[in-house]
């Protein structure tokens, strides 16, 4: 019987002394992550915590706080690339505002120290300042509408109609500027009806953008391509253009606002780097979507996807 006695409390004095030991290593380990996230915090460390413990409620406390500090750094990476976009689209709107408003006042200001201007001479100058008036009206409502698109503050209202009627019409308004430029242009629209489920006047203004852009920036290629076809259950637009094209590491920020690439600040190609960014927000608006693929100076193609009327 004594024994027994012996051999229970000889088993006690383990169980309190591993108690003891285990403690103690709960208390090593808690002292570590005090230190780790005082260096995470404090020295700008973009480590993790080590999770070397064996208890598994501990380590599940330490898997989230991991996950909490990516959060943290996507969160601030994501506010720092969203800081300089700012400064960068302040920048652009300052310069698409300042250089029309600019000739407008050297016009204003020629017209007003020249009494004996000729009749002609007053007439061409009036008509530059009612263009560049025009200009800024253009960019500051182009302005207006992407800041409604991104507050969700611009009802579209989707309905069922011939997408291929759509396209076939758009490229029928640039078909003068189209001959007199020279460009071959390439329709491949079926002739039977293509329905679609859509808001009309913003898929208009989508095609709209896309084949301006293919003029404008693909004049070099003289080739202009318009593609409808569907695809399980959406339909494709694809404007295709055989210009300089666009290298890959500028596809990704196309769409982003105000951005434009280094040549498009060319008076001849001038744009104002709002409209891809419209044209995105209105494809999303719709439960579409838009992508890029260019070889430079072989072809470009803008392709959007808009789901189709179901039958």
């Amino acid at each position: 019987m004594i024994w027994v006695l012996l051999i229970l409390i000889f088993s006690l004095l383990i169980l309190l002394l591993l108690a003891h030991l285990k403690n103690r290593a709960h208390r090593r380990e808690l002292a570590y992550v005090a230190r780790r996230l005082e260096q995470l915090v404090h020295e700008q460390d973009r480590g993790h915590i080590q999770v070397v413990t064996g208890t598994p409620e501990l380590r599940s406390v330490l898997q989230g706080i991991n996950e909490l500090l990516d959060y943290a750094r996507r969160s601030a990476d994501d506010y720092v690339r969203t800081e300089q976009a700012m400064r960068k689209m302040l920048s652009n709107i300052s310069h698409d505002l300042k250089t029309p408003l600019t000739v407008v006042l050297g016009y204003a200001e020629a017209l007003s120290r020249n009494s004996e201007m000729p009749a002609e001479e007053r007439e061409r100058l009036l008509g530059k300042i009612h263009q560049k008036s025009l200009d800024v009206l253009e960019l500051m409502n182009k302005f207006f509408d992407l800041a409604k698109l991104e507050s969700g503050d611009y009802p579209l209202a989707c309905e069922r109609f011939d997408a291929a009627d759509l396209c076939r019409q758009s490229i029928l308004s640039y078909y003068d500027i189209l001959a007199y430029r020279g460009f071959e242009v390439a329709i491949d629209i079926p002739d039977k009806p293509v329905w679609i489920y859509a808001n009309g006047e913003a898929l208009q203004r989508i095609l709209d953008n896309l084949i301006s852009n293919a003029i404008r920036y693909g004049a070099d290629g003289k080739y202009l391509g318009l593609t409808l076809r569907t695809e399980g259950g959406f339909i494709l637009f694809e404007v295709a253009d055989r210009g300089k094209g666009i290298q890959e590491t500028e596809q990704s920020r196309v769409f982003e606002r105000l951005y434009t690439l280094d040549d498009s600040r060319n008076r001849e190609v001038q744009g104002s780097g709002l409209g891809l960014t419209i044209t995105k927000r209105l494809a999303e608006r719709m439960g579409g979507s838009i992508e890029l693929k260019s070889r430079p100076g072989i072809q470009t193609v803008f392709t959007v996807r808009l789901r189709a009327a179901s039958e």
